[in-house]
């Protein structure tokens, strides 16, 4: 709960309107519900949003905290790679979101696994994120591992940090690469011209993507890309940096020209590997390549 006190400056004007000015960022219906609520008072007295202060009249607002949405069970298919009672692994689509954020709080991964194992997810990232260990983008297809339990998901998180969890991804990308093996150290932050965007950034948090190739066509190559670092769209900036978008990334790459079949980035988490935080046991899952992959291979080939 946020409190404000205002002295009125200015005389005849309705309360709903001069709060408009105040706080503009609020929408006059959000601001006449705090009224409604009772939460505006001018000189100690709730008011009606008819009401016209005068000129030094001591206007208060309480402004309460936001409720985050809470995320709901919804019966989407999965497919499950590797479960156990502590963990799960997941495949997830292409065009899936991992969590339920503004202006997509269905259709998630988040609201699938709600509905799949009810109660029994990791509490540790919230209310929209339960047992979200790590996260892949909306149009990267692949593996990712889900906390069943809060132990496995600090187990997991620590190994995370420790950079003795693996992850490994395929991708096609624009171009040759100078070596056939390589290492890309660029530090990554939000950029300043587009917020949206990640950027490489001097003073940004570090980030390093090592990569190999698998086989190169006409202007093109097919990537195996082992993260060292997990930031905010890594593979995708630090690609773009060294001159190879990943194929249809038209956030930071080109329009998808003849690949119009692929609907985002053309990068796939293949691996997985870790310690179970638990047992100890040391697993090791390898997703197929999807279809959409698949078909722009056919036609680099062809």
């Amino acid at each position: 709960m946020k409190r404000y006190s205002f002295i009125c400056e200015t005389e005849g004007e309705r309360i709903d309107k001069t709060l408009t000015f105040l706080f503009p960022e609020q929408s006059r219906s959000f601001l006449q519900g705090l009224i409604a609520e009772g939460r505006v008072t001018v000189n100690g007295k709730t008011v009606s949003k008819s009401c016209k202060p005068s000129v030094g009249d001591t206007i208060e607002v309480e402004i309460p905290d936001p409720v985050a949405p809470v995320a709901v069970p919804e019966d989407i298919p999965l497919e499950i790679a590797w479960e156990d009672e502590h963990l799960l692994v997941v495949n997830k689509p292409k065009g899936m979101v991992v969590h339920p954020a503004a202006g997509n709080y269905t259709g998630t991964l988040v609201n699938a696994l709600l509905h799949y194992c009810g109660d029994s997810l990791s509490g540790i990232n919230g209310v929209l994120r339960p047992g979200i260990v790590h996260r892949i983008d909306k149009d990267t297809s692949g593996l990712l591992i889900v906390a069943k339990t809060d132990p496995a998901h600090r187990g997991l998180a620590e190994q995370i940090k420790e950079h003795s969890f693996t992850r490994q991804y395929e991708a096609i990308v624009v171009g040759h690469m100078r070596q056939p093996e390589g290492r890309v150290d660029a530090p990554i932050a939000r950029s300043s011209a587009d917020r949206k965007k990640m950027a490489i950034v001097a003073g940004g948090k570090p980030a390093v993507t090592n990569y190999e190739t698998l086989a190169e066509y006409a202007g093109y190559s097919h990537l195996r890309l082992t993260l060292e670092t997990g930031r905010t769209h890594q593979i995708r900036v630090h690609m773009a940096h060294i001159g190879h978008p990943v194929v249809c990334d038209t956030v930071y790459g080109l329009p998808k020209g003849q690949f119009a079949c692929c609907e985002g980035q053309c990068l796939h988490a293949r691996r997985i590997a870790f310690e179970h935080p638990i047992t100890g046991e040391h697993i090791d899952l390898t997703a197929p390549l999807p279809e959409y992959f698949g078909e722009i291979l056919r036609r680099m080939q062809g």
